[in-house]
């Protein structure tokens, strides 16, 4: 029985990958890096330090990639749920008004979108 992997970022599959998977492998569909804690059968959010491995050192960036030795691929490491920095981002936006509309700043340069902040921080 072969095993199917699926990125943990986008979702996309994962074929022709070689393992053991090489510390600077990327997906091929966002080229996120794949050697990271969020595609460890040991990643647990729940966990202390995010990891069931009581043995592994601790890693700040769960999705950069590291040199643990500890690592073990996840078949199914995509998860369409937002992690809690996202969940938190939009809970915060709601709360204080989210910014501009994203066509807005496409068109504005970086001094115009400042200059507004100064005129609305001092409400001119």
């Amino acid at each position: 029985m072969t095993e199917t992997w699926t990125c943990w970022k986008c979702g996309g599959a994962l074929v022709d990958i070689l393992l053991p998977l090489a510390r600077l492998a990327e997906c091929a569909h966002c080229r996120a890096q794949l050697h990271v804690c969020r595609m460890c059968v040991f990643y647990d959010p729940a966990a202390g330090q995010q990891c069931r491995e009581p043995v592994a050192d601790s890693v700040t960036d769960k999705q950069r990639a590291n040199f643990c030795g500890y690592f073990k691929i996840k078949p199914n490491a995509y998860s369409a749920q937002p992690d809690q920095t996202t969940a938190a981002r939009a809970q915060a936006d709601a709360l204080f008004g989210g910014g501009a509309p994203a066509s807005a700043t496409e068109t504005r340069s970086p001094a115009e979108l400042a200059r507004d902040q100064l005129e609305k921080l001092f409400k001119k």
